[in-house]
């Protein structure tokens, strides 16, 4: 599960840049550098879907298989986000 939220992690850094190169981009004029960026921020974008529904699969099969561990984990999730609430 290690090396798949690496992958994400890269993958969704890669659409950010991408992102980013399209609004740089749209502040110049050039219409064919444009296309360019708005044409691999989709490719990147469509790779970072992808992954995210491999991801959730993964996730699913991981809950299946460890129903009470991942109860204990939401549980405890839970505890901290009231701890957190509860401060403020």
């Amino acid at each position: 599960m290690d090396a798949a939220s690496d992958k994400l992690t890269r993958e969704l850094r890669a659409v950010l840049a991408a992102a980013e190169e399209l609004l740089g981009a749209t502040a110049e004029e050039g219409s064919e550098r444009l296309e360019e960026v708005r044409a691999r921020t989709e490719e990147a974008l469509r790779a970072a879907r992808s992954s995210l529904e491999g991801a959730g699969r993964e996730l699913e099969e991981q809950v299946r298989r460890n129903p009470l561990a991942a109860l204990g984990i939401a549980a405890a999730l839970g505890v901290v986000v009231g701890v957190l609430l509860a401060r403020k």
